[in-house]
């Protein structure tokens, strides 16, 4: 519940600020600010807080004085400092778009049955993006005002459109001695087609790789098919090979929840340890393309996924007491929300969301949509989230399309039923696609919310965690 602006003024020692709170378990109450500073309370001091009656010798007085909730004659200045708490929260938005998906191809050769988009069979040619969509595409990400631009290059398999890559990248870095950005490069790939020739482009070119590794071999190779039925040895050759060439550092893996996958949560993260990884994400299967069509994502539904994180965070903390550190990495950014002054620039946690500001996608045919999962919902029959075509419409045109601008006004939890009132508004973003992809609409009702109800599940246990576990806090206050 939100404690309205209205209660604000007060004879009675102190005055409340703007905030709001959602029991956390049976007994206590989390209640957050504007900012992300949180405090548990029992209910019997939530009300005395709220009534005007909490002492000021309780330690919770001084917690939530400390954290903004509160102002007395003493802290006037603690005013000047929330907003400005909150202003920088909030200037990220002043950069506008930093992320940049260049879709190079649409053929693939692995058939993963939770693949997210219509992956093509490798000899389609008319599913590569064309030089002169690329050149469209690298004019237009320039005009974003960003200091800092990635490049992501996505697919299909990326790699099988190498040519392009070479080309985008090299392109980039011309037209980079112009405009000065801080220009980084990241290829999103299964590495079947990892060549001495690609690891040598991108040692010279500082390009990034990122790979599926979804666990031990057998449940690896049944969930990423590929001719020849070798896929994870092929991902761990290369992983190997990568890090020899480009740095320990210079590749990341990506893992998928699927049915089968649930309970093995201890052998995935066991598998991520063994191949020298130190941090994990243990993502959730996205309800687009392949996946919904073979019903990947309806083979559980998110109560058994937040399980399926509880257990495997478990586990990851018993490995860091065991000497090895490891991190998940959606964790991380929710730990970054809560402790950090400048919250997370993670592109599905933004109010407004990030769609378009946070994020652009450039497809192989010209399309541009406001995020990735667009271009996968687009894929699936639904344009809601395209933004227009890098042939037809200039820059100005697209970021002040009516479509990005009224999906922009519609994500902002702030003003969404249900998220106002809720404490956890400040860790959440909107997640729009997600919203018109499983209810057909883009604010969605929050009460049927499969993404509502992982947050509110992720972030209870987390705090839970941090608040009752103290070995469990010092590992995870490492981690932000």
């Amino acid at each position: 519940m939100f404690h309205d602006r209205s209660r604000y003024q007060s004879s009675r020692g102190y005055q409340l600020a703007p905030f709001r709170f959602s029991p956390l378990d049976g007994s206590r109450y989390i209640a957050t600010n504007d900012v992300g500073e949180y405090v548990v309370l029992p209910r019997e001091e939530l009300v005395e807080f709220i009534s005007h009656a909490l002492p000021p010798d309780r330690e919770a007085y001084k917690s939530l004085k400390s954290r903004h909730f509160m102002f007395d004659e003493y802290s006037r200045v603690a005013l000047e400092l929330l907003a400005l708490k909150y202003r920088t929260r909030a200037e990220q938005l002043a950069s506008f778009t930093g992320l940049h998906i260049f879709v190079v191809t649409l053929r693939c050769d692995h058939s993963c049955p939770y693949c997210q988009v219509s992956r093509q069979a490798e000899g389609r040619l008319d599913f590569d993006m064309s030089q002169e969509h690329a050149d469209q595409a690298l004019n237009f990400m320039f005009r974003s005002p960003s200091p800092a631009l990635k490049i992501e290059f996505q697919g299909g398999e990326p790699l099988l459109h190498f040519e392009r890559i070479r080309y985008i990248v090299e392109r980039a870095k011309a037209l980079n001695q112009v405009h000065g950005r801080d220009l980084q490069f990241v290829i999103a790939s299964n590495l079947s087609r990892l060549t001495d020739e690609v690891l040598a482009f991108c040692r010279e070119h500082g390009v990034l790789l990122s790979t599926s590794l979804d666990g031990p071999e057998a449940l690896h190779n049944a969930q990423r098919p590929v001719r020849g039925g070798d896929s994870h040895q092929r991902t761990i050759d290369a992983i190997r090979r990568a890090r020899q060439t480009l740095g320990p550092d210079a590749v990341s893996a990506l893992m998928t929840t699927t049915q089968a996958s649930l309970e093995r949560v201890e052998d995935i993260i066991d598998e991520y340890v063994r191949q020298g990884f130190h941090g994990i994400f243990l993502r959730n299967v996205s309800p687009y393309g392949f996946a919904v069509r073979q019903r990947a994502s309806r083979q559980y539904g998110v109560e058994a996924w937040v399980e399926f994180y509880k257990r495997g965070l478990a586990h990851i903390l018993r490995i860091n007491e065991q000497g090895y550190p490891l991190q998940e990495e959606f964790t991380a950014i929710l730990l970054q929300k809560l402790f950090s002054p400048r919250g997370s620039t993670y592109v599905d946690l933004q109010s407004p969301s990030g769609i378009g500001i946070g994020a652009l996608v450039y497809n192989y045919d010209g399309a541009v949509y406001a995020s990735d999962e667009g271009r996968m919902l687009a894929e699936m029959g639904d344009f809601s989230f395209r933004l227009g075509h890098l042939s037809r419409d200039s820059y100005e045109s697209i970021m002040t399309s009516e479509t990005l601008l009224t999906h922009l006004s519609d994500t902002m939890p702030e003003g969404a039923p249900m998220c106002g009132d809720c404490a956890f508004l400040p860790y959440c973003g909107a997640d729009p696609v997600f919203h018109q992809a499983t209810l057909g609409d883009a604010v969605g009702h929050k009460a049927f919310s499969a993404f509502c109800k992982k947050q509110m599940g992720v972030l209870r246990h987390l705090i839970g965690l941090l608040e009752d576990d103290s070995r469990a806090r010092d590992i995870l206050l490492g981690w932000r």
